[in-house]
């Protein structure tokens, strides 16, 4: 097998309050963990000045034990270009609102999923991921359901109205200085504009999100231009959906970019069914049907049973109306074999922790690891196969 000596790669990370140059800082220190458990020597480079995304070379090498004078000869080495597409304007924008607006807009979210046919959905694919969506709403509902008992508490037994003027700002100090903090702990704000975001990306019906789209396919299309012996296109829970749509505004303008090319698109604990179940979102399923059918891409979709927020074991394009296309390579991996018993002990209860393992780095030897996939030496083709060699040998 022919090792990969020069990679280019485009990253779409989750739904994260972290811009481009944060997410390379996470890369680096992941990378430093992955080189130290598989034994080879990582040089992460800055940000190139003024790249749009932000962009940065990675070196991986061989660890070449100092040969005799005369003797030995170079290992591999490996040199990859990583953009990064964070889409950290978009949450930053939808966390700019007040409390009360984001809660407003929230559960607006959660009832135009309902009405469009995204609930059933998640339900009837992933139960898992159907409770993850309605866990935030009915724990704020049932937060406003107390705070208005604490309200009329003292009219529900009798007392005169005016004991309201001291329990309604009992009721609010309640919902502010117990709920409010009590919830973050569930990071359940953030969620509430994850599924704006959703609703967004499904029904394509703001055009400030639409015009983002389009220019990140133009950014991407110039990145696109470097030549390489391999293209990866990885993404991460949310950023699958804006990946599915970059690289599908990319393909409706040119169907034979990729020609020529070797492509790996790589979904890793993907949201595409997040947005692709509402029945609105034709333009997303439509996006998702260019990319399997496109012959240059090989698609795999890298899912994990203990995470509760992807969907395991779910065809992602069969169920996005595409079952007579080729489809995406499930890849199942088991986060408890990346990690030691202690650190998985520690994390397993925090399931945003669980879904963030995908892109950071390993405790020990497994069959999948990201930086290996997006900059180790061998071609990312050999996470498909589970008997394949993640290193040379």
């Amino acid at each position: 097998m022919k090792l990969i000596e020069k990679r280019v790669v485009l990253h779409f990370p989750g739904f994260e309050p972290l811009d481009g140059v944060a997410h390379r800082a996470r890369y680096e220190r992941s990378a430093r963990q992955s080189a130290a458990v598989w034994s080879y020597s990582i040089e992460t480079g800055p940000v190139d000045a003024g790249s749009d995304p932000v962009s940065f070379e990675v070196t991986t090498a061989e660890r070449v034990a100092a040969p005799e004078a005369g003797t030995g000869s170079p290992g591999w080495q490996t040199k990859s270009r990583i953009h990064m597409v964070d889409h950290d304007i978009l949450v930053r924008k939808l966390r700019a609102g007040n409390t009360l607006s984001q809660i407003i807009a929230g559960f607006r979210s959660c009832a135009e999923i309902m009405l469009d046919g995204g609930m059933r959905g998640y339900f009837r694919h992933a139960w898992r991921f159907g409770l993850f969506f309605l866990f935030p709403f009915l724990l704020t509902a049932l937060a406003i359901v107390l705070t208005a008992q604490i309200a009329i508490l003292p009219y529900a037994v009798g007392f005169s109205p005016w004991h309201m003027l001291w329990s309604g700002p009992l009721a609010l100090c309640f919902f502010i200085f117990a709920f409010l903090p009590f919830s973050e702990r569930f990071h359940t704000l953030h969620l509430f504009a994850d599924w704006e975001m959703a609703v967004a990306l499904g029904r394509m019906d703001r055009a400030d999100f639409n015009d983002w789209l389009e220019d990140r396919a133009t950014a991407v299309r110039k990145a696109l231009d470097e030549e390489a012996d391999e293209y990866v296109i990885s993404s991460h829970s949310m950023g699958s959906n804006v990946a599915a749509h970059v690289i599908g505004i990319l393909l409706e303008r040119e169907p034979e970019l990729f020609k020529g090319k070797r492509v790996v698109f790589a979904t890793l604990g993907s949201a595409i069914l997040q947005c692709a179940l509402l029945s609105s979102a034709t333009l997303l399923r439509a996006r998702v049907g260019l990319i399997a059918r496109c012959p240059e891409i090989s698609w795999l979709d890298v899912q994990c049973l203990t995470d509760s927020i992807n969907f395991y074991k779910v065809p992602v394009v069969a169920v996005s109306s595409h079952a007579d296309a080729p489809q995406a390579k499930m890849i199942l991996i088991r986060v408890k074999q990346m990690l030691t018993r202690e650190h998985y002990r520690k994390i397993r209860k925090d399931q945003l922790r669980v879904h963030r393992q995908y892109v950071l780095g390993p405790d020990l030897q497994a069959p999948f690891d990201f930086t290996l996939l997006t900059s180790g030496p061998m071609p990312a083709s050999v996470f498909a196969d589970p008997d394949e060699k993640r290193m040379p040998g």
